[in-house]
């Protein structure tokens, strides 16, 4: 899943953009309104986390924008108001969801993931199934054959993204995109350390396989 955190707090932004990414998340940061509108006209998100008190350009104003161009991310809305009228504005101005500072580290992922799942329209499969792998999208649990895989995020993430190709190649360029952040340099090796990684825990005989300037398939 894909977030853009739009947060003119600095520290609060890095420390939410490190949590995220510790569950698995894709982030990346915005400090102000005018620069999230900037990054989502080149790029596409799932979930926006969206500071409704930012300066120049309002959180208000940056979700309506993306409303009325017809942006497809999910909105979660934060403010330091957590007044009912607060809340109901918020979601009157085109937000999906609002959450009031300060706010629950765990209450946040959980609704995160319930916007990341919502943005997934037309896929009403929670659980992906392949050569007797199964992977739980929604409690983020694998296994083959019955036999738990221990995954960290990023393999999961990898994973996920086989399985739903349902046997077509998956490029490093689309894992790079869908999995790490724009920040990755593309001639690190952390996809295909990871692709390995996955590949030695699903265990014999092997089921993810290389094919040459296609990408990698299940």
């Amino acid at each position: 899943m894909r977030v853009l955190i739009v947060e003119d707090e600095v520290d609060l932004a890095a420390m939410l953009a490190e949590g995220l990414r510790a569950e698995g998340m894709v982030c990346e940061v915005a400090h102000d309104g005018a620069r999230a509108l900037e990054m989502t006209a080149v790029a596409e998100y799932d979930v926006l986390l969206l500071d409704r008190n930012l300066p120049n350009l309002s959180g208000d104003a940056v979700c309506r924008a993306l409303n009325t161009a017809g942006y497809p991310a999910r909105i979660l809305m934060l403010t330091a108001a957590g007044a009912l009228a607060d809340l109901v504005d918020g979601l009157g101005q085109g937000a999906d969801d609002y959450l009031a500072k300060p706010f629950s580290y765990l209450e946040l992922i959980a609704r995160l993931r319930a916007l990341g799942r919502r943005s997934l329209a037309g896929t009403s499969a929670t659980v992906l199934s392949r050569h007797g792998v199964n992977l739980d999208t929604v409690r983020r649990v694998a296994e083959r054959d019955g036999r738990p895989l221990k995954l960290t995020p990023k393999e999961l993430g990898v994973l996920e993204l086989l399985l739903a190709a349902d046997g077509a190649p998956v490029h490093t360029e689309q894992l790079r995109d869908s999995l790490w952040d724009a920040a990755l340099d593309p001639a690190t090796t952390a996809v295909r350390v990871t692709v390995h990684s996955l590949r030695r825990k699903l265990g014999e005989p092997p089921l993810i396989t290389n094919d040459p300037g296609y990408g990698y398939r299940l």
